[in-house]
């Protein structure tokens, strides 16, 4: 099986990828984990300003301070896995790197915020939820 495991470096991206490493049947030696991390994009005012160049070196920067991290998480539970970055919109991205990967399932954590909390601030979580279509693992 083909896992999209979605990465923000929140607590809650810790207690997904723990969860995932201890469920076998998720991500066992045969199966692959293709861990994504989104960032939000640069306003193109500030890129025409700074140039190209650095707005990707930042970018690198910061997918590594998430990545470096599962990378070496993932290398010790001996799984298979791809790291990657893209900056754009979370669920967006999401959903199109699932597809784009031919992912069978996305694993995710979630801040867990209750109705209330999706109305007001809109869910990462519950665009993917709505726009995937393969299953999504939401881990609180």
């Amino acid at each position: 099986m083909k896992v999209l495991f979605a990465a923000d470096g929140s607590k809650y991206t810790k207690k997904a990828l723990a969860f995932l490493v201890t469920h076998e049947s998720l991500a066992g030696p045969e199966d692959e984990v293709v861990v994504l991390h989104v960032q939000p994009p640069v306003p193109p005012r500030v890129k025409s300003m700074v140039g190209t160049s650095t707005v990707n070196a930042y970018h690198e920067d910061e997918a590594k301070k998430v990545l470096d991290p599962i990378e070496r998480f993932l290398k010790r539970h001996k799984l298979q896995y791809r790291t990657m970055w893209v900056a754009g919109s979370p669920a967006t991205e999401v959903v199109r790197a699932a597809k784009r990967e031919k992912a069978h399932m996305i694993v995710m954590g979630t801040h867990g915020h209750g109705i209330l909390g999706r109305a007001v601030m809109g869910s990462v979580a519950q665009r993917v939820v709505t726009d995937s279509e393969i299953p999504v693992l939401l881990v609180k």
